[in-house]
C-alpha cells in the first residue's frame, strides 16, 4: 500500500485533518514555521513512513527513537488557560497516528486500491508498530476499522477550527510558489489539494466550512486520479523522494519487489505474478 502514488493525496488529507485537534496544530505552530517549513514536515513523514515499511527493523527503531527524542523536548501553550502540556501527551499522538492510518486506509480504498475488509483490519491492526515505535502503547491504539471508527466518533467533540487549522487551509490551497511555477500550481497542486480535501469525512468539512462535492463523485476522481497515476512504471514512480523502495529492492536482490499489498492474509497480486513470501512489508 505504502508504494502506491496516491499515498501523497492521503498524505495531505491527513494534514487537513489532523489540523482540526486544537492542542495538536498548535503544537506545531509553536513549535515550528510551518509556512516555511510545511513541505519539510511533509518529507520527514514520508521518511518515516518509508523507514517503517522498507527499512530494516534496525532502521525503524533508530527512527522511531529519533522521533520521540525530539517530541520529548518540545512543549506548547494553551492560550486560553495557559496549561503547558507536551506534545507528546498519549492522546496528541494517538490523534496524529489515527488520522494517518485513516487517511491512508480511505483514500487507497477508494481509489480502487484492492483490500478487502479482512485486509484493511489486518492494516489498521499492523499499522499499532509504528504507534508503538513513536511511543504509544499499542493496546490503546485501534486495531480494526471499527476501532478506528469508535475513536473518531469520540474525539469529534474536541476538534474545532482554530486560526490555526484556517493557516493550515489557507496554505494547504495557496501554497508560497515561485512566479514561474504559479501556473503549475492552479494546475496541479490545487486539484490535490481539492481532492484530498474532498476526502475528508463530512464533518471536516463542517468545521473547515467549505462545501465539498458528494462522497460518490470525490471516489469517482479518486479512482480516476489512481488508474492515471499507476499507469506511470513503478520503477520511475519510484524515483521519487525519500526512494525506500528503491533501497529496499537493492538491499534483498534484483528479483525483489513491492507487491500491490503485503498483509498477513494476503491476496491475488495485481499484475498476477507471484512474489516471493517476505520480499518487503510495505
Amino acid at each position: 500500500m505504502h508504494s502506491d502514488p496516491m499515498m501523497w493525496i492521503a498524505g495531505v488529507r491527513a494534514l487537513y485533518l489532523q489540523a482540526l485537534h486544537p492542542r495538536a496544530v498548535r503544537g506545531v505552530f509553536q513549535n515550528s514555521d510551518f509556512r516555511r517549513d510545511a513541505w519539510g514536515r511533509l518529507m520527514r513523514t514520508a521518511h518515516f513512513v518509508g523507514t517503517l515499511s522498507y527499512g530494516t527493523s534496525d532502521a525503524a527503531e533508530q527512527a522511531g527513537a529519533t522521533v520521540r527524542r525530539i517530541h520529548r523536548r518540545l512543549s506548547a501553550t494553551d492560550p486560553a488557560t495557559g496549561e503547558r502540556y507536551g506534545i507528546d501527551e498519549p492522546d496528541l499522538l494517538l490523534w496524529v497516528h489515527c488520522a494517518e492510518v485513516d487517511s491512508y486506509l480511505d483514500v487507497l480504498r477508494r481509489s480502487g486500491f484492492p483490500v478487502s475488509d479482512a485486509q484493511a483490519d489486518a492494516y489498521v491492526h499492523e499499522q499499532r508498530e509504528s504507534a508503538r515505535l513513536v511511543g504509544l502503547d499499542p493496546a490503546r491504539v485501534p486495531g480494526s476499522r471499527a476501532a478506528l471508527a469508535a475513536y473518531f466518533a469520540r474525539v469529534r467533540t474536541e476538534l474545532a477550527l482554530t486560526p490555526e487549522a484556517r493557516e493550515v487551509d489557507d496554505f494547504l490551497r495557496r501554497p508560497p510558489t515561485p512566479a514561474p511555477l504559479v501556473p503549475a500550481r492552479a494546475l496541479l497542486w490545487h486539484r490535490v489539494a481539492r481532492l484530498a480535501y474532498g476526502a475528508l469525512p463530512a464533518y471536516a468539512h463542517e468545521l473547515y466550512g467549505r462545501p465539498a462535492p458528494p462522497p460518490v463523485t470525490v471516489t469517482r476522481r479518486l479512482r480516476a486520479t489512481g488508474h492515471l497515476l499507476r499507469a506511470i512504471p513503478p520503477t520511475v514512480r519510484w524515483q521519487l523522494p525519500p526512494r525506500h523502495i528503491l533501497r529496499a529492492v537493492a538491499r534483498l536482490g534484483p528479483g525483489a519487489r513491492p507487491a500491490p499489498y503485503k498483509l498477513r492474509r494476503s491476496a491475488a497480486i495485481l499484475d498476477g505474478q507471484e512474489a516471493p513470501q517476505g520480499e518487503l512489508r510495505g
